[in-house]
């Protein structure tokens, strides 16, 4: 219970700073010198000194979506193991984890449309359109490695893969941590799904459901989706390739867990800001060829575990 409770202040702590080091990333690779890794921190620190100004036509639903939000990442961080296979499982599986992120994008889309706005509700619209197609693969991908591990806990799953050895591991492991980063991409707003970076009118999903928000509440939702997002490439890094994770709670294995898992985490990050660098948003109209894609690679995964 400690250590997971740790493992969540600390997943809070450092999620700003991962979505600086993306920044970093794609400045470097832009041949720009960029902001600081540490501008999420600032960012944060102005708008929760900043009061919310909230349009006359919300209901008591886009007040409370911040905090349901934050609420619903704080929950899955608990059940998601960071540098320790120790996480809260009696709470629930990577089924919960998937449909709290589910609930949270639920009451986004919501908010976006009950402010009234017609960029809420276009970006709502899009959103809930891209995550019909996601769902179902990330569900997939999950349930690849509950097929090869036996469980659906994430502790458990990690355990029983960082304890097999690599000639062990089969084939549908790849399949799905291809699917499942695709569907990182598409979960978190990023390029060629969404550009994080814009306020382009036509182009924005996740900044147009927010848009309307401001002060404290902006902040909420803000550090809510740079947490959202470090906890997909926790997954990644502990789920599908999770060698090095402490499997047992002595001193030195908990610092390789750490060193291990921020390496793997850095690295996630450093291909983001790769495609993102080398690669333009796709149009709404071409999405669905690639989220395609993401699904066939998860299905084919399941089927390769029984096939193999």
């Amino acid at each position: 219970m400690l250590l997971a409770m740790i493992q969540t202040l600390l997943l809070l702590a450092l999620a700003p700073l991962f979505t600086g080091l993306i920044r970093k990333f794609k400045a470097f690779f832009q041949g720009r010198q960029g902001p600081s890794v540490l501008q999420p921190y600032r960012d944060l620190t102005k708008l929760f000194h900043k009061d919310s100004v909230i349009s006359k036509d919300a209901s008591w639903l886009f007040t409370a979506t911040p905090y349901i939000c934050m609420t619903a990442v704080i929950t899955a961080a608990l059940m998601i193991p960071f540098f320790t296979t120790s996480s809260i499982n009696f709470i629930g599986d990577i089924i919960v984890v998937v449909y709290l992120f589910g609930m949270m994008r639920f009451f986004m889309a919501l908010a976006g449309l009950d402010a009234g706005s017609a960029f809420g509700g276009m970006g709502s619209s899009r959103e809930m359109t891209i995550s019909a197609m996601v769902e179902p693969t990330i569900l997939l991908s999950i349930f690849t490695m509950a097929l090869i591990s036996g469980t659906t806990r994430l502790g458990e799953i990690s355990f029983n893969l960082a304890t097999t050895g690599l000639d062990l591991v089969p084939p549908a492991l790849f399949l799905a941590l291809a699917a499942f980063f695709i569907s990182t991409l598409a979960e978190n707003a990023r390029v060629p799904v969404d550009n994080p970076a814009t306020h382009l009118e036509l182009t924005m999903i996740h900044e147009a459901m927010i848009l309307e928000h401001s002060g404290k509440q902006l902040a909420l939702m803000e550090w809510s989706s740079m947490t959202k997002l470090l906890l997909y490439l926790v997954i990644m890094a502990n789920t599908f390739l999770p060698w090095g994770i402490a499997t047992e709670v002595t001193p030195m294995a908990l610092i390789i867990g750490i060193f291990a898992v921020i390496l793997k985490i850095t690295l996630f990050s450093l291909a983001i800001a790769i495609i993102e660098s080398s690669m333009a948003k796709m149009r709404l109209f071409r999405l669905p060829n690639l989220l395609t894609v993401s699904f066939s690679l998860s299905l084919l995964a399941v089927m390769s575990f029984y096939i193999l």
